[in-house]
């Protein structure tokens, strides 16, 4: 007889079981996902993005989410994608953001620093003192390559060095972040120790210094998830998630204070639950976000789904890094 595997708990019930909820803060971060379209096409990537995606933000909708930001207390834009650069009226998203005087994140890949037609990022990027999220999965070439791509470690390590000749990663004004995520079906290890690692072997190897590193989970969604299925692992990762559940993660997981918008400028509480069509509104008639008001939004409950283990699990895992 075939042995029956385990059953997932849903995550509002293991909550439930810790005496935990889930509500919504003050928003302080929009998380603007500019599009799918991308030079890489990485494995753990939650989004299925890469070169031949077609979805992308058009200008009306850069606009309108312009206009409804500035009547707004939100601090901080957060932009994702895909490769948020490769977004026709990137520089004209971000220039708006900051002459309302509010901060810009961009969760740069590195390697379109040295693509073709965009020679302009990073000197726009130090000139309007935009913080770079940059994924770095390992200071090694074999790991990077093997997660992200042929040739990635090489072009990441010559857009960090460019980036650190402008003054990224020194300058208290130029922010450089990176971010970590595992190579397979296991946790981030301890984010401080990982940092420490880091700095010290760029530093050493490429005389490269940065500011932070960010440990995130792999989400168990889109691209992730096939491949975790294609390996035979899926229920093993679910359950090494389940297993790892933390309670003190909750009070910093982003969809608490974060809103996120999809490219189409649809609402959404996380941008995975975005990857997974969990939008407000009719799936016929979803509701954009220059319709929100962000009174009713504290109100609303968080949507929720299995995938959420994924942000809770060991040290928790948010856009930020670790949350405990």
């Amino acid at each position: 007889m075939p042995s029956t595997l385990p059953t997932i708990p849903s995550f509002q019930d293991t909550l439930a079981a810790q005496q935990l909820t889930l509500t919504r803060q003050s928003p302080r971060v929009l998380q603007i996902n500019t599009g799918k379209m991308c030079n890489l096409t990485c494995v753990h990537c939650h989004v299925n993005a890469g070169p031949h995606r077609k979805e992308i933000m058009t200008l009306e909708t850069v606009d309108r989410i312009l206009d409804w930001l500035r009547s707004t207390p939100i601090e901080v834009v957060d932009l994702t994608g895909g490769t948020p650069e490769m977004m026709p009226h990137f520089r004209h998203l971000v220039e708006g953001v900051r002459e309302m005087g509010r901060e810009v994140m961009d969760r740069c890949n590195l390697t379109i620093i040295n693509e073709p037609g965009y020679e302009w990022v990073a000197e726009f990027h130090a000139q309007h003192g935009v913080q770079i999220v940059a994924s770095m999965p390992c200071y090694c070439p074999k790991n990077v390559n093997a997660q992200r791509g042929e040739g990635v470690f090489d072009s990441s390590i010559q857009a960090l060095q460019t980036l650190n000749a402008l003054g990224y990663g020194t300058d208290p004004r130029l922010k450089l972040d990176l971010v970590f995520n595992p190579n397979g079906a296991q946790l981030p290890p301890e984010q401080a120790e990982l940092e420490a690692d880091y700095k010290r072997e760029l530093k050493e190897h490429f005389d490269i210094v940065f500011n932070q590193l960010f440990a995130i989970t792999n989400m168990p969604i889109a691209r992730f998830t096939s491949y975790l299925k294609r390996q035979g692992s899926y229920q093993a990762y679910m359950q090494l998630l389940l297993d790892n559940f933390n309670p003190a993660s909750i009070k910093g997981l982003m969809c608490r204070d974060t809103i996120s918008v999809g490219w189409e400028g649809d609402l959404f509480d996380c941008d995975f639950n975005q990857q997974l069509g969990m939008q407000h509104g009719a799936k016929a008639a979803p509701e954009r976000l220059w319709e929100l008001d962000l009174n009713d939004w504290v109100q609303r409950p968080i949507q929720l789904g299995s995938h959420c283990y994924g942000c809770s699990a060991g040290q928790g895992s948010s856009c930020g890094g670790a949350t405990v």
